[in-house]
């Protein structure tokens, strides 16, 4: 964006290149690059500078607007994918939040299978009980008939030698 501003901007600042130029050769004298001692000014036609910035900008400005527009591509592809990604890991907790609710509900099945088993065991010992307690209060009641007839066994017996025992007979 910067350099397609530069490049907007090209007449207004290229007229104050030369001035810009001309201050900084006067403040700072130009070194020569192999040696140390200072070289002559040198003039540029500001025709071969402006030709020379204008080629240097057609020539890497497309590639770089180009890479900028790749790069923004990129950026707005990896933020897709990082939403695609988040949407994903919720999906995966929301799973494993159901995995834990059927098991939690294949374990609560079984508990109620063996409250049921438990409820039949008890309902059956409880018949069980009942038909003993039954029982127990039948065999009583049949040994107290049977000791109630042994006492009485005994007492016709009893009665039966009291009439055998002889009496004396009465004087008349």
């Amino acid at each position: 964006m910067e350099v397609a501003g530069m490049e907007d901007e090209g007449p207004s600042t290229q007229s104050e290149l030369p001035d810009l130029q001309a201050t900084q050769q006067q403040q700072q004298p130009p070194l020569d690059l192999q040696s140390s001692t200072p070289v002559e000014n040198v003039c540029v036609d500001q025709k071969a500078v402006d030709k020379l910035t204008e080629g240097f900008l057609s020539h890497y400005l497309p590639d770089l607007q180009n890479s900028k527009r790749a790069l923004q591509e990129l950026t707005q592809n990896q933020l897709i994918l990082l939403d695609t990604l988040d949407q994903e890991v919720t999906k995966f907790r929301e799973c494993n939040g159901l995995l834990d609710l059927n098991s939690l509900f294949t374990e609560a099945k079984v508990y109620q299978n063996k409250l049921v088993n438990i409820r039949k065991e008890m309902i059956m010992l409880h018949e069980k009980t009942t038909k003993l307690k039954k029982r127990a209060l039948k065999l009583q009641q049949q040994k107290q008939k049977e000791q109630l007839e042994k006492e009485q066994q005994r007492e016709r017996e009893l009665e039966r030698e009291r009439q055998l025992i002889a009496k004396p007979a009465k004087k008349t």
